[in-house]
């Protein structure tokens, strides 16, 4: 761990997992494909891998979640919200097996063409996640529902309002790599979006 600054910590190349009592740092996220979290609806049985080379935000916070699939079973993650985001050269994939023909590949990217991917109250449950990252006033170990500095939690999350959880004015994530279940947003701009379709593995990473 390096200080950089006054309230500011940086962690290079990590990799973590949010589970009851550890402290987990940082996430980073935006996809399409699940449109809220399993909160509010039950999620599948895959997750998807999102990369970005850099993302700014303002008004961070994460905290321990449960995620319920459609068969009832339950996954914990870890929720990390943002005020506001600006993304560059998302990328976001999905490998969907098929009967009989195969594995089906479906690739979503967008903001890069030096217009950043933006979104506002941004939520993404996750569960592996590497990245550089750097964060402006973290508080760490702060209850989960009583974070001031981003958007607080998700409404109707699976999560404890007493348990661990920990915020921060804002953070910067690059060379990011991630492994999510789900993701929403109040708002969501994607410049340059593309989206593709092909047969066999293509994904992000």
């Amino acid at each position: 761990m390096e200080s950089q600054a006054r309230g500011g910590t940086r962690w290079k190349r990590f990799a973590v997992v949010m589970v009851p009592s550890v402290a987990a740092t940082a996430a980073i996220g935006v996809a399409l494909s699940q449109g809220a979290l399993a909160a509010s609806f039950s999620v599948s049985g895959q997750q998807f891998k999102v990369a970005t080379k850099r993302l700014d935000g303002t008004g961070f916070v994460q905290y321990g979640a449960v995620d319920t699939q459609k068969n009832g079973k339950n996954v914990p993650v870890a929720v990390s919200g943002f005020t506001n985001a600006k993304i560059h050269n998302l990328c976001q994939s999905v490998v969907v097996p098929v009967p009989v023909f195969g594995d089906v590949s479906m690739k979503l990217e967008a903001g890069g063409n030096g217009t950043p991917v933006e979104a506002k109250n941004l939520y993404i449950d996750l569960d592996q996640l590497s990245a550089d990252a750097t964060f402006n006033n973290i508080n760490i170990g702060v209850a989960a529902g009583s974070t001031s500095k981003g958007p607080g939690m998700h409404k109707g999350d699976k999560a404890d309002p007493g348990s661990f959880a920990q915020e921060a004015d804002s953070a910067t994530l690059t060379k990011v790599q991630q492994r999510a279940w789900a993701t929403t947003a109040g708002t969501f701009k994607l410049s340059g979006l593309k989206m593709s379709v092909s047969k066999g593995k293509n994904e992000c990473y």
